[in-house]
């Protein structure tokens, strides 16, 4: 008799009964997603133990990421990748989400499908970064977006050799630009469609050394 009243107080008053069973929830942003952009989804939960989620991303074969604890701190918890699907990692097709919380686990799906958009590789971002602090030289960061940047959006039309890359020259007011890019301010085609007219119109050129 007791029991039932603790139980009616507790559902009168709105309260949550403490050995109620957690529950867990994903909310994905969209379920088809295409290169360049990021995943992003929100895990729900009933109760903020915290404890953190365990999340696993995998393909349709089963093959996956390693864990990845989410800490949870709220109901309601966002989730924003911090790297962009790109085709060499990830080919077109169905992934999963995989969250498992305080011992309840939940699944939700998403695609990736190849609508063609290219975009500029996160590991550009650092480079670029270390080219605004002055780590690196002008031709380096020149000769860095010519190894790793797709053709397809960004021609580096000048070349790049040993005897040159030290006489590269990119204007002091390009780190702007470059550092809205790295804070997402512009897209990345942005960034490669300047870059390519700053070099066409011999604004980054090579620095002819007087004899």
């Amino acid at each position: 008799m007791k029991t039932v009243c603790i139980f009616a107080i507790f559902a009168i008053l709105g309260m949550p009964i403490a050995n109620a069973e957690s529950t867990v929830e994903i909310v994905m942003e969209k379920t088809t997603y295409s290169y360049c952009e990021k995943l992003f989804y929100t895990i729900n939960v009933s109760n903020v133990t915290g404890n953190p989620a365990i999340v696993h991303i995998r393909d349709s074969t089963g093959k996956g990421s390693s864990a990845i604890p989410i800490s949870i701190t709220n109901h309601e918890n966002p989730v924003p990748a911090l790297i962009a699907f790109n085709e060499n990692l990830f080919a077109p097709g169905d992934y999963f989400v995989d969250v498992e919380y305080e011992g309840q686990k939940t699944t939700a799906g998403f695609t990736i499908v190849d609508s063609g958009k290219k975009c500029l590789p996160e590991l550009l971002k650092p480079i670029v970064a270390n080219w605004i602090g002055g780590s690196i030289s002008d031709g380096i960061l020149l000769d860095a977006f010519e190894r790793y940047a797709d053709k397809e959006i960004l021609e580096v039309s000048i070349q790049i050799t040993g005897d040159n890359i030290d006489d590269v020259y990119i204007p002091s007011w390009v780190k702007d630009l470059a550092f809205w890019w790295i804070e997402g301010g512009i897209a990345d085609e942005e960034l490669a469609g300047s870059l390519e007219y700053l070099m066409e119109n011999d604004i980054i050129t090579i620095r002819v050394q007087n004899t």
